[in-house]
């Protein structure tokens, strides 16, 4: 993917979302590799109205000042971490170029394509083979991925040399490290959200070193073997099959006798 000589893009700062295939933006656009993305104005199909224009007719070309239409980025990558969206998937430098809106912190474009990115440590396997099947996606962009670590950024491919082995080893130790040191947002407690997959989420009520109890929609108590329950390290949250649930009356009982009680 080469830029017009002729044009003097800006380099914006954004997050994406990846797969196998590739890169989406955050609202599900796919981004092809080798390919602009050009921007498309999809706000009459959500509000019905843009900038005054009556329902059915067609949408104008993006973006437009007094719309919200647009390839968006952000203008440092400060603002992209204080703002969240740096934890949403992976992120990176996005040239833009075409009309721009510019906004205090960041602007709306008319045409993007992917600069360079860079991977959180905890968003790849933390070995040489699947790591190279999770990249190959994002190889196909033509351009450079690093390691984002907190201190700094490693290589991990270049589009001149392909994959870095000093990039890949200090991947590979920094999952080893993450495997062996204990974790304090990974020990269960009240509170805490637990995914009952296929049922919904429920929430801990009491922990102890053999047993979960948690409830779901408080209403329907769950008993929990502590061993079936696990930290799903992708999507940052606990998890547990329904298999491994127990229904008991306890609550219903309990909110009975009370009722029972004032009665």
């Amino acid at each position: 993917m080469s830029i017009p000589d002729y044009i003097s893009p800006i380099v914006g700062y954004r997050t994406w979302l990846w797969d196998n295939v590739g890169l989406r933006s955050l609202c599900g656009e796919r981004w092809h590799p080798g390919r602009v993305l050009a921007a498309r104005c999809r706000a009459a199909a959500v509000v019905g109205t843009i900038a005054g224009r009556a329902e059915g007719d067609d949408a104008h070309d993006a973006p437009q000042a007094n719309c919200t239409c647009g390839v968006y980025a952000s203008k440092s990558f400060e603002h992209l971490h204080s703002t969240k969206y740096a934890r949403c998937g992976l992120y990176g430098e996005v040239n833009l170029w075409g009309t721009v809106v510019e906004h205090e912190q960041g602007w709306r474009t008319q045409f993007a394509y992917p600069k360079s990115l860079y991977l959180p440590p905890d968003t790849l396997p933390h070995s040489s083979a699947p790591i190279q099947d999770r990249l190959r996606g994002l190889i196909a962009y033509g351009i450079n991925i690093f390691v984002g670590d907190d201190t700094r950024n490693i290589p991990l491919w270049t589009k001149d040399s392909g994959l870095n082995s000093a990039g890949l080893d200090h991947l590979i130790e920094i999952g080893r490290e993450c495997c062996d040191r204990p974790q304090r947002h990974q020990i269960l407690k009240k509170g805490d959200r637990l995914a009952v997959l296929g049922r919904g989420t429920a929430v801990v009520e009491h922990v102890d070193n053999e047993r979960v109890r948690a409830v779901v929609l408080n209403k329907c108590e769950l008993m929990i073997a502590r061993s079936s329950i696990r930290w799903d390290r992708r999507y940052r949250r606990w998890e547990t099959s329904p298999s491994a649930c127990v229904e008991t009356n306890a609550k219903a009982e309990h909110t009975h006798a009370r009722t029972q009680l004032r009665g």
